[in-house]
């Protein structure tokens, strides 16, 4: 049985290995993970694949982990119906307070299913100010257009600019 957990603790050295060696203690599969680490904090999500007969243990296992900092929460996974299209794109502009609400309502509004969002601020190097990256992967189904879910985005700033990948 397939599984979801969300990892929240102040960063330290050994944060993944503890998660790790709980996963393989209960005979878990580590399928696939993002982690980083921002302000102090650790912050992971982490698909786990369990014989279904281990999932109590792995479960009080990995919530026990709270005794440690670790802050674990468990949602079971679900499979998705296999009919849409992965598309990802890069969204780049100048930054600006709501930037990250105008490119997700564009998104939502031609209802395109984020899977991963990637965003980051650095400086300009020309004009002194500060730009905006946004590394995006959605998807669509048979009958959306990736087409218009560019031109949804290039239609909130002249200065935004949208490629894909």
């Amino acid at each position: 049985m397939e599984f979801i957990i969300t990892v929240m603790a102040n960063d330290r050295p050994g944060i993944a290995e503890r998660l790790a060696r709980e996963i393989e203690a209960h005979q878990g599969n580590w399928l696939e993970s993002r982690m980083a680490t921002m302000a102090g904090k650790f912050a992971g999500i982490v698909r786990i694949e369990v014989p279904e007969a281990n999932f109590k243990a792995i479960q009080k296992g990995l919530t026990g982990l709270r005794d440690e900092g670790l802050s674990v929460a468990i949602e079971l996974g679900e499979s998705s119906d296999g009919k849409t299209t992965l598309h990802t794109i890069e969204v780049v502009g100048n930054d600006r307070s709501g930037i990250v609400r105008e490119v997700t309502n564009a998104l939502a509004s031609q209802h395109a299913n984020v899977t991963d969002l990637q965003t980051e601020i650095e400086p300009a190097s020309m004009s002194g100010g500060v730009i905006f990256k946004a590394l995006v992967e959605f998807e669509l189904t048979e009958d959306q257009s990736i087409d218009e879910v560019i031109q949804s985005l290039e239609n909130l700033s002249p200065d935004l600019m949208v490629d894909t990948k």
